[in-house]
This record gives C-alpha cells, sequence and structure tokens, in this order.
C-alpha cells in the first residue's frame, strides 16, 4: 500500500540521483554525448543516475518490477502482465542538462493498472522537489530554504475573467499547437505563454502556476508518468485529444499520443476547444 513515508523514500532517491547527476554537471569538463539507438542523447549523468535509482528503489521494494528509460528492453509480453511497477525516466531533459540551463529533472512513477498512482520529480539544481499519490495530495519541498519541510500544492480552479497561462516546450513548438493556441485565446483572450523543457511544464500545473500543458509532439512514458502523478495528486489531469486520460504500458511500444495536461479537470476544456 502507498504511503507517505514509502513516498518520501522515493524522494530522497531521485535526490541522490541528482547529486550524480550534479556531479557530472558541474565538472569542467565537457559532457561527453553518445547516440542512442533512437538518436538520442546519452550521457554518463544518464547511467549514473539510473544505476543509482535501480539500486535502491530495487532495495526498498524488492517485490516490484522496474522498467527504466535506460533499462535494457523488456518485451511486452512480459512487462503486460505487471499490474504494478516502477515506471523511471533518471534525466529527462538530457538536451537542457548538455545545455547547462537547469531545466531537467529525476523522474519516478510508480504505475498501477495502467494508472499513474504516484509520481516523484526532482529537480537537481534548483534542489525542489515535487511529489505526491493518489489519496496522499501533492507536495514540494524546496531544500535551499531555512524550512525545507514540504509543504502542500494544489492546481488552481481555471476562472474566465482571470486569464490563462499555457505552457509549451522549448522545442516543440508547431502549426497544430498553434491552431489550439489560437482557440483558447479566442476564448480567454490574450494567453500567457511559458516556455520550459523537461517534465517541470507538468509541475507548473500542479503548484498553482499554469493552466494547461498541450503536448503536440512525441513523448514516451517515462517523461510524463511521474509528473502525471503528482499532477492527478494536485487535482488535474493528463488527457488525449479524445479526452480520455492517459494511461501506461497498454501497448508494446511506449510512445504516447499527443496529449493535453490540465491543472483544473473539472473545467469544460473538450467543450471549449471541440466548439471553436
Amino acid at each position: 500500500m502507498l504511503d507517505l513515508q514509502l513516498l518520501n523514500a522515493v524522494n530522497e532517491i531521485a535526490i541522490a540521483a541528482g547529486r550524480e547527476i550534479l556531479d557530472v554537471y558541474n565538472s569542467e569538463q565537457a559532457i561527453e554525448v553518445s547516440t542512442k539507438l533512437d538518436d538520442s542523447p546519452l550521457t554518463d549523468a544518464d547511467r549514473r543516475a539510473h544505476f543509482l535509482i535501480v539500486d535502491r528503489l530495487s532495495s526498498l521494494t524488492p517485490d516490484i518490477p522496474l522498467l527504466s528509460e535506460e533499462s535494457d528492453a523488456i518485451d511486452y509480453g512480459l512487462r503486460k502482465s505487471w499490474q504494478r511497477y516502477w515506471l523511471i525516466d533518471p534525466l529527462d531533459g538530457t538536451k537542457e542538462f548538455i545545455n547547462r540551463n537547469g531545466e531537467f529533472t529525476v523522474n519516478i512513477a510508480l504505475i498501477e493498472n495502467g494508472q499513474s498512482v504516484a509520481g516523484v520529480v526532482h529537480v537537481p539544481v534548483a534542489g525542489i522537489s515535487y511529489f505526491g499519490g493518489i489519496g496522499l495530495k501533492a507536495w514540494k519541498q524546496d531544500s535551499n530554504q531555512s524550512d525545507s519541510e514540504a509543504k502542500q500544492i494544489a492546481s488552481r480552479p481555471m476562472e474566465e475573467n482571470t486569464g490563462v497561462r499555457i505552457v509549451a516546450s522549448r522545442r516543440h513548438l508547431g502549426e497544430q499547437l498553434d491552431a489550439l493556441i489560437g482557440k483558447i485565446e479566442n476564448h480567454f483572450g490574450k494567453a500567457t505563454l511559458l516556455n520550459m523543457g523537461s517534465s517541470l511544464k507538468m509541475c507548473l500545473l500542479a503548484e498553482g502556476s499554469a493552466d494547461i500543458y498541450p503536448r503536440m509532439a512525441p513523448t514516451c512514458e517515462w517523461d510524463t508518468a511521474a509528473a502525471h502523478g503528482v499532477l492527478c495528486a494536485a487535482g488535474g489531469e493528463i488527457v488525449d485529444l479524445q479526452f480520455r486520460p492517459l494511461r501506461y504500458n497498454s501497448k508494446p511500444e511506449l510512445l504516447n499520443p499527443f496529449f493535453i495536461a490540465l491543472a483544473d479537470r473539472a473545467y469544460p476544456w473538450q467543450q471549449l476547444l471541440d466548439n471553436q
């Protein structure tokens, strides 16, 4: 049974992985980058964080299987039998890491029956963690504050007269996204557009700093799962373009459909976007 004690233990693992990443990030040496089969970049920081997380999670919960972005491929024939497993992105935002802009995270999610029921998103450079789970609320912890105790966070209800804050990826703007943003602006008036890398975009929604994050570009399940757990715990949701909640481990490939992350799951976003 998931409880706050287990969630805090997973957060400590993410923080430790963050220290491994910062050891590489803060080095005076150039960051060495190799290329994986899918043409995505891989660094020593990815590897070091992966091995630490897998080792410590395996000790913490030996009965729960793990799937990491840096794991060897696990056949869907085996994986589809998992009712509960950890889904890990040891370093989400490797390109941001390489560019040394600080916008990268450690992501650890607990998936149960295709749903992200809990997540930890740690931001190594900032020393901030977001974590939450079903029935546990959502929390933010800032180790740089004199009082580093975790504080509860919640997504903000959508209000017609307060404007709308849209989060977008630095690297994945395009015609389809522009059209959707245009529909939102037609309804609310001029929107505030926030650009940010990695799963931090969904954490902005979880802490009440933004309202909607439409993603019209490819992502993998480990990119979204941890922040999805945090966002759901805070009162939001991630849905596909048919407004069905995003699911995990339901097909052989690990690619997500295009999706929309929502701070206020009760607001009639589908009606608004379909009627424009």
